[in-house]
């Protein structure tokens, strides 16, 4: 049976130190959240996570949801945990008190977000959905649709979902056919078909807030065309209780490799009533609001899976004996040694956790961005931190999930042919791990997006907010003994990031396709040189306390530096050769010879 332990010690380290909670507790609303008090939030989460949900894990993913005559059914022992999920507040951690919510800082409040998603992926896109969904509403609802539907969201006793995706058009919402059209009272008729949709039927709320992107009778083609409409499964009486169904219905539910306790729907829409949200042909737009929200959280969903991969292996690890030692007996007792001493089954270890490590401190950073875009004062602060968390979406959603997949393999290949059948439970995390790399954009589109569009927006602005922290480290530092074997490697992956940015700037002046023939590329050494910062901003902290309480913990952090910095990081060479190499080796080839 697999296992899980929230590693609070590291989440403590990211929030308290590396970016200082204080900081956070200082912005407006914040005074209440202590440092003392996130750390009981965090242990409490860890508890639910460990005990409630991990145990469902295996079981959901085996039982699966089950459809019959348009009703939708979650595993066993779902409900109870959904209920107790609410019960506990969970739903309402990152919510706005206006609306029943906590107003939990955003840095804590993906801390717990990730142990959801390492004990049960699955489970957690039930409220994930729906945090997303309040998040669009909040920002491009009326004042109307707000009380209507955003405490009921909060609560939990409600859930939302985003429906963009149609059989015939997924990245490329222009093609979108579903319409809606005015009725005399103000509401739309919706009609149309949706796929993939995310909790889009199921038995854990009464009523299920849909988020729909359509067109009007004379909308523009394209995605300028497009508006959002708010369309619940159950429509409400004048007193705010639920009504009669809405003329929507789940017509299937997809049978997918992984994530299998989660319901993907197939959705009808055939003269469902509908309210717009925001303004007409602007719903592309309002929608993003809750994609980015989104495609951060399936970042954090990467990283979830990762986590709780690399803990099985190495326990596996230590437990697993086969063979000896290539410098000699380390076991005597035993018939053969733990696998933990072979250098290979030690390079899958170290790589896993020089990756979640830097994944977990990179969202940090991002987190906090994110919290002084809410609730800062300061309007430069602020545009710094939409800027940062703008470049960095598609960084954490692609890089994050592309990681996570690639762990949960590893684990994989640590257990060897154990770790390919089911008992031990470990090939879930890979086929639940590999979704990730798909929805929310596929992550080839997240690095269209970060080269196509992040980079020369505003001249280059976003590409500041990152370099000129990094740049200036690494000047504060030059003289800090502790970084010298950090610092030359930062500095190197700095130079191939920048000469990679040049590169693809000045030759997609005259040709495009350098854009996508670079941008996976791209954004690989973008998120590996990211990586290499955080990694040496821990080791500035660590260092110091490499001899003192808690020493093994800090030494550990400077060693798995170490170890990304010389295994891991020179990758960025290869990456900017291939960059360089430019798009004609793929675009010259004969269409025809494939």
């Amino acid at each position: 049976m697999p296992i899980y332990k929230a590693p609070l010690e590291d989440m403590r380290f990211v929030l308290h130190q590396l970016f200082d909670s204080n900081e956070i507790a200082a912005l407006p609303g914040n005074a209440e959240f202590t440092p003392d008090l996130i750390d009981s939030v965090l242990e409490e989460a860890a508890k639910f996570s460990e005990g409630v949900l991990f145990p469902l894990n295996q079981s959901g993913d085996l039982e699966g949801c089950t459809y019959e005559n348009g009703v939708v059914r979650t595993p066993s022992g779902f409900k109870d945990a959904y209920k107790a999920f609410c019960e506990g507040g969970w739903t309402a951690m990152a919510a706005d008190p206006e609306f029943g919510g906590q107003g939990m800082p955003v840095p804590a409040a993906m801390m717990v977000e990730e142990m959801l998603c390492s004990a049960n992926v699955a489970f957690g896109l039930y409220p994930g959905l729906s945090h997303g969904a309040y998040v669009a509403l909040n920002h491009a609802g009326s004042d109307e649709q707000k009380r209507t539907y955003l405490p009921n969201l909060v609560s939990g006793k409600w859930s939302g979902t985003m429906c963009l995706t149609e059989p015939h058009c997924g990245t490329d919402l222009g093609m979108l056919r579903t319409r809606a059209v005015p009725n005399d009272d103000g509401s739309y008729s919706i009609t149309g078909n949706k796929i993939f949709i995310s909790a889009g039927e199921h038995d854990l709320t009464e009523n299920i807030i849909h988020l729909v992107l359509a067109r009007l009778p004379d909308a523009p083609a394209g995605v300028k065309g497009i508006s959002m409409f708010v369309v619940p499964k159950f429509l409400l009486r004048e007193d705010g209780s639920i009504g009669p169904r809405n003329g929507l219905q789940c017509t299937a539910i997809e049978h997918k490799m992984g994530i299998k306790a989660s319901a993907t729907c197939a959705m009808s829409f055939d003269g469902a009533t509908g309210w717009m949200v925001g303004e007409p042909n602007k719903g592309l737009r309002a929608m993003f609001t809750m994609m980015n929200t989104e495609r951060l959280s399936v970042g954090i969903q990467g990283l979830g899976v990762a986590e709780t991969a690399y803990q099985n292996a190495v326990a596996y690890a230590r437990d697993r004996i086969q063979g000896r030692s290539l410098t000699g007996i380390k076991a005597e007792d035993k018939q053969a040694d733990p696998i933990m001493v072979h250098p290979d089954v030690r390079r899958m270890l170290l790589t896993m956790r020089a990756y979640i490590e830097g994944c977990r401190a990179l969202a940090g950073w991002v987190a906090r961005e994110l919290e002084i875009l809410a609730k800062s004062g300061d309007n430069d602060a602020k545009q710094a931190a939409d800027d940062f968390a703008s470049l960095m979406t598609p960084i954490v959603k692609a890089m994050f999930t592309d990681l996570g997949f690639e762990i949960a393999s590893l684990a994989v290949q640590t257990y060897g042919g154990h770790g390919y059948i089911r008992d031990h439970g470990i090939e879930q995390y890979v086929r639940d791990a590999r979704i990730s790399m798909l929805y929310e954009g596929t992550n080839g589109i997240q690095a269209l997006d970060l080269v196509g569009r992040k980079l020369p927006q505003d001249g280059g602005r976003l590409l500041t907010r990152f370099l000129d922290p990094v740049l200036e480290f690494i000047e504060a530092h030059e003289d800090n003994p502790a970084l010298a074997p950090f610092l030359p490697p930062l500095q190197q992956a700095i130079e191939h990031l920048q000469i990679a940015t040049g590169f693809i700037m000045e030759n997609a002046m005259s040709n495009h396709d350098e854009i996508g023939a670079a941008s996976v590329d791209y954004l690989r050494l973008f998120g590996l040189t990211a990586f290499a910062f955080v990694w040496a901003r821990m080791v500035a902290i660590a260092a110091p306390k490499a001899e003192g309480e808690d020493a093994q913990f800090y030494r550990a952090k400077v060693q798995t530096a170490k170890f990304f910095m010389e295994r891991l990081l020179p990758q960025t060479g290869a990456l900017l050769a291939a960059i360089q190499s430019g798009s004609a080796t793929m675009m010259e080839f004969d269409d025809a010879a494939f």
